[in-house]
């Protein structure tokens, strides 16, 4: 299957007659795979896949804006707001598929005006055959089964998806209902299940026309009660949904509360009393410091001012002194010489030679003391004690001031732990914005907690429901195998019942035999996308909840926290395509916002693997943030682009026009 067109008049933000060509054959040989249509935020990306899903499907199409909104409702809601009222909304859809080998061209035409009667659209499938179209109105009347046939409405998720999608995908443990209502439908569980209820419905029919009349109204009572349980369980189920969503808002309004609570200063406004008492003590501690310098200034401090006085006391000192010893010691030489001469002159000694003794005695001593001759005449006259008195004060002076350092150095900490602590006092709400920041936050947390406690009770009524229908179901069961005996029946009653049992086992085995062949594909598709072969060895699919799970080659499991967002989105787009793949259908696949939040990396594994080998037929509606101009430049080189279109957005007007080319 392969679309052809897409013609879009007064629909959604497209005012007037617009044409898009979906023809991805590039001439009657080749053809590319990709049509890229790039659009802004809000400006129709979204709008052109309701437009496929609503010419395919009419009412049954799971369209993004319809929300509850009946049929004809919806159809209002998708008149262009220009379009004026004796004018006709109409969407048109041209695809080929092949039928009995040979390729088939119909164009699906669906038309309404505002406000429609019946609530419902006008309905045309044309029959194209050598550029001639005629109305096949036999086709019209059976098309939800025709299309059914052609692309289920089941497993269409699985090829016409968005962003959104993927991400939901990517982030819940189980996949969405959609998803797993695309994987029964593809697994064939749906005709299984369909199957077992209309063998209940069968066996309950048998029951009444055999039975006597006070087993019939017993019957009946039962089936009465049953359905009353089941009309209860669905409400109830309802109802938990809803307090499910209230929940979820809540919490979400508790935790703007609690940001907000932070972000205005309430945390600190609620610390308020420890900050100033930390502040309290960051003051003693400095007023402690500064005594401790005040103390070092009554001592020797001061005397650090005079650094150069003092060294130059201590050398002149120093001067003197040796210059005392060397003045003592020539003295003792003196007195020395003067007792050798005395000596001398006493003994038979010439007085000549005595004479030459005593110059010669003279003449050493000043030759020995002469490099030591006082120039500068002493004036410091400090003794020995002083001078060591002087040399511990220097020496104390010195740790002093490297005490007086440590000092200063503390105490500029302190000042700044006070300054920065007086800056948090500052922040802090004031005691009346306080108590509303409180307030508020007690309020939603208190909502919150009642929303929560009226969900387990609604969830708890659910389950005892359930057990309820349960004991109803066995009621009527054994009901049936104890009081209604009847020949011409019994055998069909019991027949159904092993029957029952063989369609639990088929779709057990079915199940079996599809999963495994999903999870090698799933596992192929993933690690293709990934370009990273070591990460995962193995993919296994719940058969219950249809949830995967990862292990890597020594058999331990993945857990998938451990994947980055962009490898949980490609392990999602991996899951899609491989369902896509063992559907066994040729379809085309069309994707809106394509590559959400993907990191650089990973959006070229996608642009580079994905988005040509996806179908043969791949149409992506993409920002411009999306598929930048690296990207699309390099579908370009890989000759991947079959037509590009932008869909141009009027803000002032708030329309639409689709126009040839891309943003670049």
């Amino acid at each position: 299957m392969i679309f052809l067109e897409l013609v879009l008049q007064n629909f959604g933000p497209y005012c007037g007659k617009q044409v898009i060509n979906f023809d991805s054959r590039t001439d009657e040989k080749n053809s590319r795979p990709i049509i890229l249509l790039g659009g802004m935020n809000g400006g129709g990306k979204t709008t052109l896949m309701d437009a496929i899903r609503l010419a395919l499907y009419g009412q049954r199409a799971q369209c993004s804006t319809r929300g509850n909104l009946s049929y004809g409702d919806f159809l209002t809601q998708c008149v262009n707001s220009k379009t004026d009222p004796v004018e006709k909304t109409r969407i048109e859809l041209v695809f080929e598929h092949i039928e009995n080998d040979k390729p088939i061209k119909y164009r699906v035409v669906r038309t309404w005006e505002k406000n429609p009667k019946d609530g419902k659209d006008n309905l045309g499938v044309l029959d194209i055959r050598q550029n001639d179209e005629w109305l096949d109105t036999g086709l019209v009347n059976i098309w939800d089964e025709y299309i059914e046939n052609l692309l289920p409405l089941g497993i269409s998720n699985l090829f016409l998806f968005d962003g959104e999608q993927v991400k939901e995908l990517a982030e819940q443990e189980i996949p969405p209902q959609l998803v797993v209502d695309a994987i029964r439908g593809l697994l064939g569980l749906e005709l299984a299940d369909r199957l077992a209820v209309d063998l209940d419905i069968l066996v309950n029919r048998k029951l009444k026309e055999v039975g006597n009349s006070k087993d019939l109204a017993n019957l009946e009572e039962i089936e009465t009660r049953l359905t009353q349980q089941q009309e209860d369980y669905q409400t109830t189920e309802n109802k938990l949904e809803t307090l499910k969503n209230q929940v979820e808002e809540l919490e979400q309004k508790q935790q703007e509360a609690f940001d907000k609570f932070i972000s205005e200063g309430g945390k600190i406004a609620a610390e308020r009393n420890q900050l100033e008492l930390q502040q309290d003590t960051k003051t003693a501690e400095i007023e402690q410091v500064r005594q401790l310098m005040c103390e070092l200034a009554a001592d020797v401090l001061p005397l650090a001012l005079i650094p150069n006085l003092l060294n130059q006391a201590q050398a002149q000192g120093e001067k003197e002194f040796r210059h005392q010893q060397v003045q003592m010691s020539k003295d003792l030489l003196i007195e020395r010489d003067q007792r050798l001469l005395t000596w001398l002159n006493k003994v038979e000694i010439s007085p000549i030679q005595v004479e030459k003794i005593q110059s010669f005695l003279v003449q050493d001593v000043d030759n020995l003391y002469a490099k030591t001759i006082q120039i500068e005449a002493p004036w410091l006259l400090a003794d020995d004690e002083t001078l060591s008195q002087l040399d511990n004060l220097i020496y104390h002076l010195q740790n002093t001031k490297l005490s007086a350092k440590e000092k200063l150095a503390i105490l500029k900490n302190k000042e700044e732990e006070i300054h920065t602590l007086e800056r948090q006092v500052q922040t802090a709400a004031a005691p009346e914005d306080y108590t509303k920041l409180r307030q508020a936050l007690e309020a939603a947390q208190n909502q919150l907690v009642e929303a929560k406690a009226n969900y387990e009770t609604i969830r708890r009524s659910l389950a005892e429901l359930e057990t309820i229908i349960a004991k109803s179901k066995k009621e009527l069961s054994e009901y049936t195998v104890e009081n209604i005996k009847h020949k011409n029946n019994e055998h069909i009653i019991t027949s159904a019942a092993k029957v029952q049992d063989t369609l639990k086992i088929f779709r057990e085995k079915l199940t079996l035999r599809k999963l495994n062949k999903l999870e090698e594909e799933v596992k192929n598709c993933f690690l293709y996308l990934l370009h990273k072969s070591d990460l995962v060895h193995r993919i296994t699919i719940d058969t219950k909840t249809f949830s995967l799970s990862l292990y890597d080659l020594n058999g331990k499991p993945v857990p998938k926290h451990r994947l980055s967002a962009g490898e949980k989105q490609l392990l999602a787009i991996a899951f899609l395509w491989g369902l896509a793949k063992v559907s066994g259908h040729r379809l085309p696949v069309a994707i809106d916002t394509p590559l959400g939040r993907l990191d650089s990396s990973h959006r070229s594994n996608l642009v580079e693997r994905y988005f040509p080998s996806a179908s043969h037929q791949v149409i992506l509606l993409s920002t411009d943030t999306e598929i930048g101009k690296k990207e699309v430049e390099t579908l370009r080189k890989n000759e991947a682009i079959a037509r590009e279109y932008l869909l141009k957005y009027d803000s002032a007007t708030r329309q639409t026009t689709i126009q040839a080319g891309y943003f670049w």
